[in-house]
């Protein structure tokens, strides 16, 4: 029987009544579907990043967006706290949240860098891996044709940095495929003032992926390094 003056509801436990938890009880739902939310707005963001609909130097509000996106303020401060450190945005205290400004010489530093950690691991995965392990691939720089053809900016720019994580992902470390995609995600930010890429530009982009494979299955690493530096210098994202 349960204590003097605290009565068992019914279908309670003795262990619910002294305020104890079992094992099977289920989760709390509310982390889980707040932290689905955030994922979608950060998603949602980094569309209207590569898109242009956030344009360099404007200061959003997060109860703005909010609004836009028909979800409370939190999830958007969440997820654009996630994308001031990946240097999308900036924070204006009192304000929002500012798109970062940046020149096209940050961006030809940043294909500088990728260059210099991606170029020397290709030219050994040319070496190593087997030609039929690089077609495997080809749906992948598929993926990034038909993204291109349509024009789709921000479909291609997670296409193409699927592919290049693919690639990168056959040398075997995981710490060089993070930090590689983390700089790939910021050489796809926009630039200020900087036009809309072309659809042309875009398909010229994704062709030199078929190119890159082909290059690699023929173990022809002169045109790898090519088609690598020049991929990340002339890139249309």
């Amino acid at each position: 029987m349960p204590p003097s003056g605290s009565p068992r509801v019914p279908g309670q436990t003795r262990s619910d009544a002294r305020g104890e938890h079992t094992h099977s009880e289920p989760p709390a739902p509310r982390a889980v579907h707040r932290h689905s939310v955030r994922g979608q707005i950060l998603a949602a963001l980094r569309t209207a990043l590569v898109d242009g609909e956030l344009v360099p130097g404007e200061v959003y509000s997060a109860p703005a967006l909010g609004e836009r996106f028909g979800v409370s303020a939190t999830p958007v401060r969440e997820a654009m706290q996630q994308l001031s450190i990946e240097g999308a945005v900036e924070v204006v205290p009192n304000r929002g949240f500012r798109v970062t400004e940046r020149s096209a010489h940050e961006l030809a530093e940043l294909a500088e860098v990728r260059a210099m950690i991606e170029v020397p691991v290709m030219l050994r995965l040319a070496r190593s891996v087997p030609a039929a392990r690089w077609a495997e691939l080809r749906p992948l720089a598929e993926a990034t044709t038909e993204a291109a053809a349509t024009g789709d900016r921000a479909g291609y720019a997670e296409c193409d940095r699927a592919f290049h994580r693919a690639v990168l992902a056959l040398a075997g470390n995981r710490q060089l495929v993070q930090v590689a995609d983390d700089l790939h995600r910021r050489s796809q930010w926009p630039l200020t003032e900087a036009p809309v890429a072309r659809r042309a530009d875009l398909v010229a982009d994704a062709a030199e992926h078929l190119a890159l494979l082909d290059a690699l299955c023929a173990q022809n690493l002169p045109v790898v390094q090519a088609l690598v530096r020049e991929h990340f210098t002339g890139s249309a994202l």
